[in-house]
């Protein structure tokens, strides 16, 4: 009998009220987890990855409307209580916010943005905290643990407040752990030590990953699915090494072809055209005015999600790697 999935999400949409009328910044998404797993959600900026994970913790402002269920061992994520919920974040799921730099308190040190958590959750003393701290410190490769306890983030490099980041999310061992850009802004060598970094977690302690991330080869390195987004609906999900071997939606194979590569002379290949507001998207496919693969038919309907010979899920209506 095959174990159910870590998070099971099923038609997640999320609106937002504003002044101008309804956003639909996510259209009934559909996926899973499994547990150990890292599954990578890639998209350009505005395709709903971050509203996504947001969603699920209930970290959206008021104005957002959420509908559909995410069910995290087999509890419905979206209809817990606020009691509830508290309880789940920071102890079985824990996000890495995309800026350390403004995600971590500027007045509070280490040891005590990192203690709190640790308080709060497993109820540890003072004096455990701070054991524990210095632990979580050393398992993130951050060099003299026990005077970083008494820094401030000003006082760290951006990969080092991106580590502790990471350590405070890995305080009460969750089960699965939300990455939101972890290497934006870092230098090559910094991001290397993170994405190592996040393999090592994985390998240790079992951690399921969700990592949202434009970076493809950074999906590439660390990902064993990816999750496609354009305009808050799924274009296509397959396994990593499948999905850059073989891709099937036009907008995948764009992506991949965007990527810099050797012998290019130089030149960066561009997705034509620009992302519509999610306010003004078509009627039919999303991606229709930049499709080069484009025929009434994509203007006119939204194709639904099918599974192709290579394994696949895509939704377009004229699938293929070409």
């Amino acid at each position: 009998m095959t174990a159910p999935p870590l998070l099971e999400v099923t038609d997640l949409s999320v609106r937002f009220e504003t002044d101008e009328g309804p956003v639909h910044a996510v259209d009934r998404l559909s996926f899973e987890l499994e547990p150990g797993e890292v599954l990578g959600i890639v998209g350009e900026s505005g395709c709903g990855k971050t509203v996504t994970c947001l969603s699920l913790l209930r970290l959206l402002p008021e104005t957002a409307v959420i509908g559909g269920s995410a069910l995290f061992e087999g509890r419905d994520l979206l209809a817990l209580t606020g009691r509830e919920l508290r309880s789940v974040r920071g102890r079985q799921i824990s996000f890495v916010f995309q800026e350390p730099a403004t995600s971590l308190n500027p007045v509070f040190t280490v040891e005590r943005q990192i203690g709190e958590v640790l308080r709060k959750h497993l109820g540890l003393s003072r004096r455990e905290a701070r054991a524990r701290t210095v632990e979580l410190l050393r398992l993130v490769h951050i060099p003299a643990p026990e005077r970083r306890l008494h820094e401030y983030p000003h006082q760290l490099s951006g990969g080092m407040r991106q580590r502790v980041m990471i350590a405070m999310a890995l305080a009460c061992d969750p089960k699965l752990l939300i990455a939101d850009e972890p290497t934006t802004a870092l230098d090559v060598t910094t991001q290397a030590g993170i994405l190592e970094l996040v393999r090592e977690i994985r390998a240790r302690l079992g951690t399921a990953i969700l990592l949202i991330t434009h970076d493809l080869g950074v999906v590439a390195d660390i990902a064993d699915r990816v999750l496609v987004l354009y305009a808050g609906r799924k274009a296509e999900e397959a396994r990593t090494a499948e999905l850059f071997h073989e891709p099937q939606h036009p907008y995948t194979v764009a992506l991949l072809g965007a990527v810099p590569r050797r012998g290019d002379g130089g030149r960066l290949r561009e997705i034509p055209g620009r992302v519509r507001p999610l306010r003004e998207l078509p009627a039919g496919c999303s991606f229709v005015e930049r499709c080069p693969r484009a025929v009434p038919e994509c203007a006119a309907d939204v194709p639904g999600l099918s599974r192709t010979a290579t394994g696949h899920l895509v939704a377009c209506f004229h699938p293929g790697p070409g």
